[in-house]
């Protein structure tokens, strides 16, 4: 399964009519690269081609999470917003925007239609690239999409990026991912990404703050993860994760805490995955919420 595609099912649901007829949502998922991308799905960002109320629709985004998540998400992420300034001036223009993100971070954000193949994927971050969906919600989804948009990739994922050492994790992954794309893993590295990149909790302040992208553009979920009193949190563990599976339709039951991103880091590049894979060969996939002996409650002793 293509990891936009995982991300897009993790939160998609679908609409209503007036008349009460349900409404599947139409994603962006396409079977080649459509008209006007290239080859690698990338694509000109046509910043002329937003409107007044695409802009201001941005502004109301961006002010409404930003107040919303202090106290909830990560100092990395609260200073990569404070220093990628993603506010002013509505939707950022890539050419210039870029400029700023390379210095910071050492990345560059491309404009891609929305869904995108594995090998691509993992190619554009082994290359220190992020792919950002090239649309914008609607007013009718300003606090919940049916899919990752522009505003859940570009302000729940690139401040991350200011971390350099969340930079390094991702390129890392990224070179894991052309690795698992040959070995038929993919699916089981991508359960590793919903549980970080979306939906990851770092020990911090005396407790945990939100650093996944899926939390940190969805107000509410972040406060189910971080505060919730039933929220299952567990100690980092990189094999229990990758075979947790998650929901489509309602938030996770189970958050996992890193220690730090170095220990992130460290985990990515001295854990043998090969070996990882081998053993799922003889382990089954644990349903969401579903409790493992391996497991280790989060406090904050255990970290």
């Amino acid at each position: 399964m293509m990891f936009a595609q995982m991300a897009a099912n993790a939160i998609c649901t679908t609409s209503q009519y007036e008349d009460g007829a349900v409404q599947e949502p139409e994603l962006h998922i396409y079977d080649k690269p459509p008209e006007g991308a290239a080859a690698d799905w990338s694509m000109p960002q046509d910043w002329e081609s937003f409107s007044a109320e695409d802009h201001a629709r941005w502004r109301d985004l961006v002010a409404r999470q930003s107040a919303s998540l202090k106290g909830l998400a990560s100092e990395a992420f609260m200073d990569g917003l404070e220093k990628l300034d993603l506010s002013s001036g509505g939707i950022p223009d890539y050419r210039e925007c870029n400029t700023r993100f390379l210095a910071a971070t050492g990345w560059q954000a491309i404009a891609v239609p929305g869904v995108i193949p594995n090998d691509v994927f993992f190619r554009h971050l082994a290359e220190r690239r992020f792919p950002v969906s090239n649309f914008l919600r609607q007013h009718s989804s300003l606090d919940y999409n049916d899919e990752p948009d522009m505003f859940h990739d570009v302000f729940g994922h690139l401040p991350m990026f200011v971390d350099r050492t969340f930079g390094d994790f991702m390129a890392a992954y990224g070179r894991a991912g052309l690795r698992a794309e040959k070995l038929g893993m993919s699916d089981l590295l991508g359960r590793l990404y919903l549980h970080t990149v979306e939906f990851g909790l770092i020990a911090e302040a005396g407790g945990v703050r939100a650093y996944g992208a899926g939390l940190l553009s969805s107000y509410a979920e972040t406060v189910h993860a971080v505060t919730g009193a039933d929220t299952l949190r567990l100690k980092f563990n990189l094999p229990r994760m990758m075979r947790t599976d998650y929901p489509f339709d309602t938030f996770q039951p189970t958050y996992f805490v890193i220690e730090s991103f170095a220990a992130l880091l460290e985990e990515m590049e001295t854990t043998s995955l090969r070996e990882v894979y081998g053993q799922m060969d003889s382990t089954r996939i644990l349903a969401p919420g579903e409790s493992d002996p391996s497991d280790v409650v989060f406090t904050v002793d255990a970290v």
